[in-house]
């Protein structure tokens, strides 16, 4: 038998040692919570990416009365840079939620799904993206989706050979 230790490295920081380009795609997350619609959960969720391009495009979580068909902000986002920017691909990701008006003092982290769908955003373009993870003190940045989904599924998944 053997014992596979997996681990992640994470860097954790404050808003104030962002680099412009990590303050500019969390800044913009941070107001696209104010177009979630979370009449449910409450629990207003925003993600903005920031594409090779210099283009961000942000997304924000859309709730409905006939669960699961709302959609998170992550994928929101995802999808809608992957539909008009198939070639580009995307540098960083930041996700952050605000509940009762106020930003979370915990970080908001991304669902199973949307870790797949990381995953998948990351194999098309054939590089990692830079996630940031964000409550209202720090933030938690992952060098891509190894550190949140270590055993990713991919096209490579189902190669026999």
């Amino acid at each position: 038998m053997k014992t596979l230790n997996i681990g992640a490295k994470i860097q954790i920081c404050s808003h104030i040692e962002l680099t412009n380009d990590q303050k500019n795609v969390v800044e913009a997350a941070k107001k696209a919570t104010f177009s979630s619609y979370a009449p449910y959960s409450h629990y207003n969720v925003g993600a903005a990416v920031l594409l090779d391009n210099g283009i961000i495009i942000t997304g924000s979580n859309q709730e409905n009365a006939a669960f699961p068909s709302g959609l998170c902000a992550e994928r929101t986002a995802l999808f809608y840079a992957g539909s008009q920017y198939p070639d580009v691909p995307i540098r960083k990701l930041a996700i952050i939620a605000r509940q009762n008006g106020k930003i979370t003092k915990n970080i908001c982290s991304p669902c199973g799904s949307c870790r797949q769908v990381i995953c998948e955003s990351e194999y098309r373009a054939g590089s990692p993206i830079e996630i940031l993870l964000c409550s209202d003190t720090e933030i938690y940045i992952f060098q891509g989706i190894n550190g949140l989904l270590p055993f990713n599924f991919t096209s490579d998944s189902m190669k026999t050979d």
